[in-house]
């Protein structure tokens, strides 16, 4: 389970440097009017990337500053999220950081990493559900609405569910291919015309791999056809020598009488010796190179008619590396690869043909599975709206009455939806219902979405009733509502406050209150004072224990902490809410 533990708050409003501690349950701060309790809300609110305010740091400071220490279930959603984003948890703690400074420039930290406020945002959601009179989120959003209804179904809709998401991205997939083959018919077409005319042009030629390179030296051979030969001759004859000049010197001869010199007498030295056998392998290579010289030159074709051929096989090798490929080699691969791509299109009519029948298909399901889902939610959808009904009765809202408003929109053709109840409707990754949590506060009031019928107090409420009811099945961990207490007060107060104690034995739920009889029920007390010069201190914020919770109590009751009429009445509320504990 996520429990923020504790917030340190510098320079935010009234408060100078204060650190509030929370319990993993129940929380309620409590403090005068003014005193600065609702800057818990601003600073969790700023944790979680709420908008950065310079009007919120305190004169005279640089910077407002927030810092958060939570701690998190390893493999969580949140846990993962943050680490994803370079975040590092220390044995499951977690710490974030804002810094918003007095002129509006805002930055964020989240276990020792610098992160995009963006991304304090996207754990919000997963996090904490802020309820107050002027930051609503979680369930005031259709799409939450939505997500904790069908969590509240249980299997009923996850079943279906499971089904219909991978049916819809089958079918999203198939109507993308289908579009693109369709769409795109004529210049696929183009595009075949185009690989068939390379192809047989490469046909046509018939290369081999390397042919190129082998016709270039074969070329470069022919084209200098006398040179080689005149050289090969002056070659032969500087080492064999000139039949028709016998008394010409040649090198042959001269190292025939250098290793006859040294045989003579290598008897005689060792080290001579080795240079006699040195000499005699140079008599063998000159020898051997003479002889591939006589052949080079008797097998060295000069023909012009071959010279002219191989210039002409490579002019029309020279036509295909020119549009194909650098070499043949590239050639024959793009070859090889337009060869299958062409395939490929050549089969496109078979493909439209089979991809219409799987889409036909998939359409059909998703309808049937569309109106499983449906059915599914209406039914939750109506034991919901009862038993959040029965909460508000309890809450000083006996005649509220709570709704679901499930819907569809028609699409404007069979194309665009899915046929469910007999007529095409939109639909979406979560099926086709448009899913709205509805309030009627009074009789023949007609019911409006949860932001828009109900007033700030009543909305307080009317999300504490929703999350009782939810909890368990909606992940939040930990719940902030402020003002849940507006416009109540008797029996209606300590109902709120024990729907409170409810709540937190599933999650953790922190309230900014004024009324005594929610105070009461909290596992833990905060204190929020001012000091003489209008500032919250680190010593402004008190954790309320024994006597001093009953005089705060007190305090509230009756504004008198000593009055002893006050002191009776508020140890009787912690007596009733330590009994429904």
């Amino acid at each position: 389970m996520t429990v923020l533990e504790e917030m340190r708050i510098r320079s935010l409003g009234v408060i100078d440097d204060a650190v509030v501690e929370l319990s993993p349950g129940f929380t309620a701060v409590t403090g005068e009017t003014g005193a600065g309790k609702t800057m818990v809300v601003t600073s969790l609110a700023l944790l979680l990337g709420g908008r950065a305010d310079p009007a919120l740091v305190r004169i005279g400071a640089k910077a407002a500053v927030v810092e958060g220490r939570l701690t998190m279930t390893a493999g969580s959603s949140a846990a993962v999220r943050a680490e994803e984003a370079g975040a590092e948890l220390d044995d499951g703690t977690l710490l974030i950081s804002r810094t918003v400074s007095a002129e509006g420039r805002s930055r964020a930290h989240l276990g020792g990493r610098s992160v995009p406020v963006a991304v304090l945002t996207e754990l919000a959601d997963d996090l904490v559900a802020v309820h107050g009179q002027t930051d609503q989120q979680g369930l005031l959003r259709p799409a939450r609405q939505r997500q904790a209804l069908d969590r509240y179904a249980g299997d009923a809709v996850a079943g279906p569910h499971t089904t219909y998401a991978a049916a819809y991205r089958r079918l999203r997939a198939v109507a993308t291919e289908l579009e693109e083959l369709t769409t795109r018919a004529r210049e696929r077409a183009q595009e075949a015309d185009l690989l068939r005319f390379g192809l047989n042009e490469i046909a046509g030629v018939e290369p081999r791999a390397g042919e190129d390179t082998e016709l270039a030296a074969e070329a470069e051979r022919l084209g200098h056809a006398e040179a080689l030969a005149s050289a090969a001759a002056i070659a032969h004859a500087a080492l064999a020598g000139n039949p028709e000049d016998p008394e010409g010197v040649d090198a042959t001869t001269l190292v025939a009488g250098a290793g006859r010199a040294l045989e003579a007498v290598r008897s005689h030295d060792a080290a001579l010796a080795g240079l006699a056998d040195r000499m005699g392998e140079i008599s063998i290579l000159l020898a051997d190179v003479a002889g591939e010289l006589a052949g080079y030159a008797d097998n060295l074709d000069a023909d012009p008619r071959r010279l002219a051929a191989v210039e002409e096989r490579r002019a029309a090798l020279t036509g295909l590396t020119r549009k194909y490929g650098e070499d043949i080699t590239a050639v024959l691969a793009w070859a090889e690869e337009s060869a299958a791509r062409l395939t490929e299109l050549e089969g496109d009519d078979d493909r439209i043909g089979e991809l219409t029948a799987e889409r036909d298909g998939l359409r059909s399901e998703l309808s049937s599975l569309a109106q499983a889902l449906t059915d599914a939610r209406t039914e939750a959808a109506a034991r919901f709206a009862e038993a959040v009904t029965a909460e508000l009765a309890s809450l000083a809202m006996p005649h509220a009455r709570v709704s679901f408003d499930i819907r569809q929109t028609e699409s404007a053709d069979e194309v665009s939806g899915i046929e469910v109840g007999g007529r095409p409707v939109v639909y979406g990754p979560h099926g086709v219902d448009e899913v709205e949590l509805l309030l009627a506060p009074h009789p023949g009031a007609q019911p409006r979405p949860i932001a828009k019928g109900a007033s700030g107090g009543e909305l307080s409420r009317v999300m504490l009733a929703v999350e009782v009811v939810f909890a368990g099945s909606d992940p939040v961990p930990t719940y902030l509502f402020d003002e849940v207490d507006a416009g109540v007060g008797g029996k209606a107060a300590v109902e709120v406050g024990r729907r409170l104690a409810k709540l937190a034995k599933s999650a953790q739920v922190v309230v900014v209150t004024h009324l005594p009889q929610v105070a009461a029920f909290a596992d833990r007390q905060l204190l929020v004072e001012k000091t003489n010069d209008g500032s919250v201190t680190r010593s402004g914020v008190t954790v309320l224990e024994g006597e001093d919770r009953v005089r705060e109590l007190s305090r509230m009751l009756a504004g008198q902490e000593d009055s002893e009429t006050a002191r009776a009445h508020a140890e009787e509320l912690l007596a009733t809410a330590r009994a429904d504990a």
